[in-house]
Formats: structure tokens, C-alpha cells, sequence
């Protein structure tokens, strides 16, 4: 399995850490190596597309990104790379997440983002290995693995 991060992780604000530790862990479970960073694509936009315009280039195949309220945080990280993003639309006090869901589901035509339920974080890195496995054998088998034991359980 390789060593370098595979998986690129944005978060808006730290935040969302405890929810995107279900993430973190799956990826660990899994032995996908990741990065994890945080930046707010209203707060530090420069940040985010200096992230987002390089990750490919530094080897990351997936993009996780995890935003409450006006979520716009995974459009934003899509215009700026050609890799497959998936949002984490993160519950709120106001709206209980659809806020955010909303803003990520809704991307503009040519700015995909694919999308997990209100603080899916789990499922986005079960997707994310499932990506990575449609190239690579090993991680492909990581997930057969993991659907052969739910299945069991």
C-alpha cells in the first residue's frame, strides 16, 4: 500500500475535527494515507486554492471536503482541481446541516461534488477507498473485504 497521502482532507474550521474523526479513523482502518487541512474558502480562499491547485500534483487521488452553513468549501476546492471531490456536509445549530448539504448538493453544472449525508464522514472515506480501488487492486480489495465483513457481522 503506499505511504504517500492518497486522500487530500479540507475542513472549513477545526471545528468540524470531532465530526471528521469518523473519517480519519476509517481511512486508518483501511491503511490509506491522507492529509488533513483546514481552510475556510470565505476565511482564507488564497489558502484553499494554493491547497486544492497542487494536490494532484503532490499525489493526492481524492479530495474529502467537510463544510457547515453555506458549505461552499468543496465547489470551491472543485474549481481549482481536476480530482474527484466528495462533500461532508457538516450539521449546524440553525438549519440542523441542511444548510449545508444544500450548498454542496447544488453545485453549478461543470463543478461536480459528489455528496454524503449530514456528517457522513465514515462514508466519505468508505467512497474515497472505493475510488482509489478502481486503479488500484489493493485498496479495491480493502473494500471487498470490508462489504465480506458487514455482510458477516
Amino acid at each position: 500500500m503506499a505511504t504517500a497521502p492518497l486522500v487530500g482532507i479540507i475542513m472549513g474550521s477545526k471545528s468540524d475535527l470531532p465530526v471528521m474523526e469518523a473519517c480519519t479513523a476509517q481511512l486508518e482502518e483501511f491503511g490509506v494515507p491522507y492529509e488533513l487541512v483546514i481552510a475556510s474558502a470565505h476565511r482564507n480562499p488564497a489558502k484553499v486554492h494554493e491547497w486544492a491547485e497542487s494536490a494532484a500534483d503532490r499525489g493526492i487521488q481524492v479530495i474529502i471536503a467537510a463544510a457547515g452553513k453555506a458549505a461552499h468549501l468543496g465547489g470551491v476546492v472543485a474549481a481549482y482541481t481536476p480530482l474527484p471531490i466528495i462533500g461532508v456536509p457538516i450539521k449546524t445549530s440553525d438549519l440542523g446541516g441542511m444548510d449545508s448539504l444544500l450548498s454542496m448538493v447544488q453545485m453549478p453544472s461543470g463543478v461536480p461534488v459528489a455528496c454524503v449525508a449530514i456528517n457522513g464522514a465514515k462514508n466519505a472515506a468508505i467512497y474515497a477507498t472505493q475510488i482509489l480501488g478502481a486503479g488500484m487492486p489493493e485498496y479495491r480489495q480493502v473494500i471487498v473485504d470490508f462489504k465480506r465483513d458487514m455482510a458477516e457481522a
